[in-house]
């Protein structure tokens, strides 16, 4: 009777953490989905053919040959020239290069800096959160492009100046999300536990809290690489972004539309490559959310 009684009046333990996804199992997770290997592939092969540039093209991205003007494709020149004489190829590849650089960075900068003000949000609360919210809303309604088409020829145009300024208007509604989920998560059993034995909070959110937002992180870079790539591409379309002699794709798509019905090859040219690194970008980041979180996806499907 005194064991049962201590029994019904020992305190209940928290209950423990759930088990993290095993790192072993992710690599057969993702070699078994056919849109992240699909969207890899094509971003992989984009990226090899990109800065392998002066071993597939015999020109230069701005070298000019002075005896072929608006040329169509040739043996000499594989997608024709420009209506300066510049090989459209080489051209291609470095806009497709500096369109990639530019979309990484800012998907790196966005992500990380939506993770850092979501997770110290919800997790602190109180003013710090009203705080880094307030500035969050601030942001939400400030016009993005507007300022940015204002302060990018200003700051010299070019990666220096596209890559700070984009990542700076892209992190606010994931960062509203992480800070809703952070917030949730601050009161599970876990994290209680955790807190009680003494972990510090830096350890608490690095163990037990950004392992439950990978999915959405990861999400919301390959979107972010997608969204910067295109926004690039608008901003130097008119003339706001990568200035010349630089070129982009942005660049090359503008440079391209006025003949894009008679001479079609730099346009043509530019305008794929932007669509093959979106679909690669969106496939690769769609794979990865349901390999990292794959209740979704067996809710989806009924299992």
């Amino acid at each position: 009777m005194t064991a049962g009684l201590a029994a019904r009046t020992a305190p209940e333990r928290p209950a423990p953490a759930p088990p993290p996804a095993e790192p072993a199992r992710l690599p057969r997770r993702l070699a078994r989905n056919k849109r992240a290997i699909t969207g890899l592939v094509l971003l992989a092969v984009l990226c090899a053919v990109a800065f392998a540039a002066p071993l597939l093209s015999p020109w230069g991205w701005n070298d000019t040959d002075f005896t072929a003007f608006r040329q169509g494709p040739s043996a000499r020149h594989w997608l024709g020239t420009t209506q300066s004489g510049r090989d459209v190829l080489a051209l291609t590849l470095r806009g497709t290069r500096r369109s990639l650089v530019i979309g990484m960075a800012v998907a790196v900068l966005s992500t990380g800096l939506a993770a850092l003000v979501g997770v110290v949000a919800g997790f602190a609360g109180g003013w710090l959160d009203r705080i880094l919210m307030w500035g969050t809303d601030l942001l939400l309604v400030l016009p993005s492009f507007l300022v940015i088409a204002v302060l990018a020829p200003a700051l010299g145009g070019g990666a220096a100046a596209l890559v700070p300024l984009l990542a700076a208007f892209l992190w606010m509604i994931t960062a509203r999300a992480v800070r809703g989920m952070t917030a949730s998560l601050r009161e599970r059993e876990y994290v209680l536990a955790a807190r009680f034995l003494g972990a510090g909070p830096a350890r608490v959110i690095v163990r037990h809290v950004l392992p439950q937002l990978a999915s959405l992180l990861v999400v919301d870079a390959s979107v972010n690489v997608s969204v910067a790539v295109i926004a690039e591409s608008g901003l130097s379309l008119l003339g706001f972004g990568v200035r010349p002699p630089d070129v982009s794709l942005g660049t090359l798509i503008a440079a391209g539309q006025g003949t894009a019905t008679a001479r079609p090859w730099p346009f043509a040219a530019a305008a794929a490559m932007l669509v093959l690194i979106v679909l690669a970008v969106n496939l690769l980041g769609d794979g990865l959310r349901d390999v990292l979180d794959p209740a979704p996806r067996q809710r989806r499907s009924g299992r």
